[in-house]
């Protein structure tokens, strides 16, 4: 039935044979993965080439032009090259600036941005708290902040609200995500040119997209863009990217310098001078033995192909939200909530839900953690560090929220939080499908699901 209600999944058969041969260890262990969204798996071919390639180099701190820091340089840049290669992106537009991850591209563009009383930051409900955390310093710099809310069951942002937002003007930044870590939602891609037009730079987080989809930056052309290189293919961990056009580069302040973003500070004349991008950008000593495992990663992806990922991921996407939504208790009560789109159409393979119980409460999204953790299941609980994702699928108001955080300016614990909003529940479950999933990994997870009927 599978196959007949999803054909295209027999032209990723490829991909078993790769999990076999390169992640064998996950059916070895009998392990169920399902935790993508939160880091991708690496091959066992990827830590080999890397090994090999640290076997057969002698690597210095590139910051010299000594025969071992030249050889380090060379394989830097060559991962730099890689990435915007990988992304399509001109050289002579865009410049790849290696970071710790996501969020710390993030920053780079937040604590640099030129806000003022004049300049509006406008952002979706739906955001990681790392494009959230912006906000602190655009109002630092008396920046108008702006919230554009979704709209509950698809999870999806009402276009002429956002429109009627940016149609007030900038200059400013637009930060939204090319698809939604909380319910998987693909926002479109196409609102970058709309705010553009309306004199807003673009921040697109695209750390939950790219795992599985392709980004074209010759058709697509954000001012910014933020990923993590472990969510893509597993490995390396600690370095991520912020790909950024070079003319709104050239518009961000840094509030200060650091050995590397220089190229000449003076103590007595108390003067300094940026180097050029990427350099201005990339604080102290790159991770130089750990980038060139980012080549090698990217390879890897491009051998397999994005759209093959990215099909079997759908058809495994569209099974096992039917499989979920479908099941009921035995007095015909619904037994999974999905937040989000319950069908394939502009969505990734995120899935986020919570298990009722026959009378339609909630049963904690922790319990569901630890019975999943019994049964070999990797997934994730909570808000997955985006709170208007969650409070929008758990239906909390401000008035609520409010409620809950007065009298707790400097300090609110999870615990406290979570019985000051019962019984609405604060999370949900999150499962996510990645580059090796297969079919055995949904059929057992909606097995797993089934096992909380009454």
């Amino acid at each position: 039935m599978f196959l007949a209600a999803y054909p295209a999944y027999a032209l990723t058969r490829l991909l078993d044979d790769l999990r076999a041969r390169d992640y064998r260890r996950l059916d070895d262990l009998g392990h169920v993965y399902l935790d993508y969204t939160g880091g991708s798996l690496y091959a066992e071919s990827q830590i080999r080439a890397h090994a090999d390639l640290l076997a057969s180099h002698v690597l210095g701190n590139p910051h010299s032009t000594n025969p071992t820091s030249l050889a380090a340089t060379e394989l830097v840049e060559r991962g730099r090259a890689a990435v915007l290669r990988f992304f399509n992106a001109p050289s002579d537009e865009y410049a790849a600036i290696f970071t710790l991850n996501a969020t710390g591209a993030l920053k780079l563009v937040g604590e640099a941005y030129p806000f003022d009383a004049k300049c509006r930051y406008v952002l979706t409900f739906d955001n990681h708290n790392s494009v959230n955390g912006i906000r602190e310093y655009a109002r630092a710099r008396g920046a108008t902040v702006a919230y554009v809310p979704l709209a509950p069951p698809d999870m999806r942002v009402d276009e002429s609200r956002l429109l009627a937002e940016l149609d007030r003007g900038g200059p400013g930044l637009f930060a939204y995500p090319a698809q939604s870590n909380f319910s998987g939602v693909q926002h479109p891609l196409e609102w970058i040119a709309l705010a553009q037009a309306r004199g807003f730079d673009v921040l697109l987080d695209a750390a939950a997209f790219v795992p599985t989809n392709r980004l074209d930056l010759s058709r697509v052309k954000p001012d910014f863009v933020s990923l993590s290189f472990y969510k893509m293919f597993g490995y390396p961990t600690g370095i991520g990217c912020l790909i950024g056009r070079r003319e709104a580069l050239s518009k961000l302040r840094r509030p200060w310098f650091a050995g590397g973003t220089i190229t000449v500070a003076s103590v007595q004349g108390d003067r300094y001078y940026f180097a050029e991008p990427p350099a201005a950008f990339e604080d102290g000593t790159l991770n130089y033995l750990g980038i060139p495992a980012v080549e090698i990663g990217l390879r890897h992806l491009e051998r397999i192909g994005m759209d093959v990922i990215h099909e079997r991921v759908r058809c495994l996407t569209g099974w096992l939200l039917d499989s979920l939504t479908g099941l009921r208790h035995g007095n015909g009560a619904t037994l999974i909530r999905a937040y989000g789109p319950v069908n394939t159409a502009m969505r990734g393979g995120t899935i986020t839900f919570n298990v009722y119980d026959p009378l339609g409460n909630p049963i904690d999204h922790r319990a569901v953690e630890a019975k999943a953790n019994g049964a070999g299941i990797s997934l994730r609980t909570g808000c997955f560090c985006n709170p208007g994702g969650g409070e929008t699928a758990l239906g909390l108001s401000q008035d609520e929220l409010a409620a809950c955080f007065t009298g707790a300016q400097s300090r609110l614990t999870i615990d406290d939080f979570r019985q000051c909003i019962t019984p609405k529940g604060s999370g949900a479950v999150r499962v996510s499908l990645g580059i090796v999933s297969t079919f055995d990994d949904v059929y057992r997870f909606a097995r797993f699901g089934a096992g909380w009927q009454s």
